[in-house]
Order: structure tokens, then sequence, then C-alpha cells
């Protein structure tokens, strides 16, 4: 490949550091008169819909973090229930002013909702706002988020 030409994929870019990252993030849902819920957020100037997530901290857990991460962002206290599952993927980025091939994992938990509002979420999301399910699969961005509210929706139905 000519060197001006820069590829997205990162198995393109073999030459560059690889670094480990981890996340954690949920399926926060509730039950309400309207049926089961769940607490999307809104982030970036596209206003993309997510699950809550964010990195696991040195010295925490994932579970830790997918509780602390949906306290932050979606502004709501909960319960971790149960794991959903771990997805993986590449992309390359910056570490300070270094590109690098990030390997990426993100932890997924089941959290049941136990108080606080959405409307109590930081800084860094643009909105937080329950959704009945079937609306919420159909506003993640990203694939492997809505698998992952697939598999909550069978979490849920067994409780």
């Amino acid at each position: 490949m000519p060197k001006e030409q820069l590829s997205l994929f990162p198995e393109d870019n073999p030459k560059l550091p690889v670094l480990d990252q981890v996340s954690s993030g949920g399926v926060a849902f509730r039950v309400s008169t309207a049926g089961t819920e769940v607490a999307l957020i809104s982030v970036g100037p596209a206003r993309r819909w997510q699950l809550p997530k964010g990195l696991v901290d040195a010295g925490e857990t994932p579970e830790v973090t997918a509780v602390r991460e949906v306290r932050e962002e979606a502004g709501i206290e909960t319960e971790l229930l149960d794991r959903i599952h771990t997805i993986e993927y590449w992309y390359v980025g910056n570490k300070g002013k270094q590109r690098v091939r990030f390997h990426k994992f993100v932890h997924f938990f089941l959290l049941r909702y136990l108080s606080r509002q959405v409307q109590d979420h930081d800084w860094e999301v643009n909105e937080a706002r329950w959704f009945p399910i079937d609306e919420a699969k159909k506003l993640l961005t990203f694939k492997n988020e809505r698998q992952a509210l697939e598999k909550a929706i069978e979490l849920i139905q067994a409780l």
C-alpha cells in the first residue's frame, strides 16, 4: 500500500504498537406502566444513541465499572443482575501523540433500575432517556449493542 493511503483497518497497519483497552457498561432496565424500558444515552455531535459504557479504571472490576458508568452517563443507580456478553474489536487511534492499534474489549451487564433520574447524567452525554425496548432496538447505532440488548431481553424474560 502506498504511504499516502492510510487505512482505517488496523490489520493494514501492522507496524503500529498494539494496546489493549477494556470498557464496561450495561443494559439498565425498569418495568413501568408502559412496559419494560431501557436507558439509552445520546453522545457526540451526531447525537448517536448507545448503551452507557466507559473505560475500566485501574483497580476496578468490569462489574463495578458497569454500575459506575451507568450512574455517571445515564444518571441512575442500578443493581447488577447478570453478565450479558463481551464484544471485541480493533481500531486505530491516538494515545497521546502516537498512533496505536487498540484491541478493544467491552463487557456488557444487565442492570436493574433502583433510583435517581436520567436527567442527572454527566457532561459527556447530550441526553439520557428511557425507551420501550422495541424502540431502543431501532435507535441503537451499533450492531453489537443491539445484540447485547437482544441478549438482555432474554435474561429479563427469564427473571
